[in-house]
């Protein structure tokens, strides 16, 4: 199983920029895909963005296309996850995700801890 430590949370005001990041170990890093998902309080954790073993192929939610930028640094074992033009409605905590690709938690085997994005108006 891989491990996942995410970083890069914050306050931003409206409008604003964040990137999150998030580091992998325990396997080879190219042996894999990642993800981000995210879960608002009373909220179920929805699919954000994945990418693929190579980064040559990406998804995202709808919700966040045109804002969100999902990419990944084999040299450094890290995920990123650039968010631009946040709005309120992207506070939340923030995970990264590990060996699985979909829009389900289910199709995914590995979990970060998770990192507070909170988007004030």
């Amino acid at each position: 199983q891989v491990q996942l430590v995410e970083s890069g949370g914050g306050p931003v005001q409206a409008g604003g920029s964040l990137r999150l990041s998030c580091v992998a170990s325990g396997r080879t890093f190219s042996g894999y895909a990642m993800g981000w998902f995210r879960q608002a309080p009373g909220k179920e954790r929805e699919f954000v963005a994945a990418t693929s073993r190579s980064g040559g192929r990406t998804d995202y939610a709808d919700s966040v296309k045109g804002r969100f930028t999902i990419s990944r640094d084999s040299a450094k074992n890290t995920v990123y996850l650039q968010m631009n033009s946040l709005k309120p409605d992207d506070s939340a905590v923030y995970y990264c995700a590990a060996e699985g690709w979909g829009v389900t938690i289910a199709g995914w085997r590995s979990w970060g801890q998770g990192t507070q994005v909170t988007v004030s108006s």
